[in-house]
């Protein structure tokens, strides 16, 4: 039984890496390359969240499913702004250079925007405690207890992700974004708006990643600019190991690192190491599949 609660407080904490691991590899997926900016994101999704709470409690009263939803559409859609702006000021123009120049400018853009965020007169530096945008309660099923906010939060990560499924196969922004992927040559001569198509995905995986960050911080003892780094990292190997640039290995990559590392966790002396496993299921999966566990294998042309 004890064993079962581990499983499943481990899916939420696995959805939540999922969340992230899908901005990952939808930007991979398009252009080639790792946002490491990416965590950034969630973080200035949390701090938005910590900032639209009083106006939310104002508007819908305190602790509201009303004002809760309020709060991740309004954070989301900031952060879905900040992504493209980034986009556009600092990977378009050197979309044509070396993926290296891209990469190294991606860990620039990231280390900007967390000192920046640390300066007194942003966020600060200090810890800040989330507010409490939900009351939680403790709902048992079947002899398994459950935090009513990890609830929630499984429900919304589950609708998100059939939501990405049927964006990305049944609309016409999916097929152009598939298209891109595929070629972006060939899908610009076949009249596909490249930019168009590259700007919304950044807008896609950014607001993804501001939901995650307020999932992760009503489960966080509290906030800071540099909060993204570990979530992000986890979310990172998630997508890797799932298989890079592939969506349900993301979102299986995000829940089985999830489990994983909970699980591992409740366990005496082995919970001491739970940050290194997930290096080491990296390390084996980069071992005997290089391409992740739903990934393919591809053949690059010389």
């Amino acid at each position: 039984m004890e064993i079962l609660q581990q499983l499943t407080n481990g899916l939420a904490l696995g959805s939540i890496y999922a969340l992230i691991a899908l901005g990952y590899t939808m930007v991979y997926g398009v252009l080639r390359f790792i946002n490491f900016a990416h965590s950034d994101v969630l973080m200035l999704g949390a701090y938005s969240a910590f900032f639209l709470a009083p106006v939310a409690e104002r508007m819908f009263g305190p602790q509201s499913i009303a004002g809760a939803l309020f709060i991740i559409v309004v954070a989301a859609t900031i952060c879905a702004v900040v992504g493209v702006l980034i986009e556009f000021l600092a990977y378009r123009p050197l979309r044509s250079r070396p993926k290296l120049t891209v990469l190294i400018t991606a860990i620039g853009v990231s280390l900007f925007i967390e000192f920046t965020c640390q300066h007194k007169s942003v966020f600060g530096a200090d810890t800040k405690s989330f507010p409490k945008l939900l009351a939680s309660r403790d709902v048992a099923i079947g002899g398994l207890h459950f935090s009513s906010n990890d609830l929630i939060v499984l429900v919304l990560t589950a609708v998100l992700l059939a939501g990405m499924w049927f964006l990305v196969q049944r609309t016409k922004m999916g097929m152009a974004i598939r298209a891109v992927s595929f070629n972006e040559k060939a899908a610009a001569l076949m009249g596909v708006n490249v930019n168009r198509v590259i700007s919304y995905t950044f807008a896609i995986g950014s607001a993804l990643a501001a939901i995650a960050g307020i999932f992760y911080s009503m489960r966080a003892p509290g906030i800071d600019p540099l909060m993204g780094i570990q979530p992000g990292l986890r979310a990172f190997i998630a997508a890797v190991v799932g298989g890079i640039g592939n969506l349900p290995g993301a979102a299986l990559g995000g829940l089985l690192l999830g489990v994983i590392e909970t699980v591992a966790g409740g366990i005496p002396g082995v919970s001491n190491y739970r940050d290194g496993i997930a290096f080491a299921i990296l390390i084996l999966v980069l071992l005997f599949r290089p391409a992740g566990l739903l990934g393919k294998s591809m053949v690059e042309k010389v």
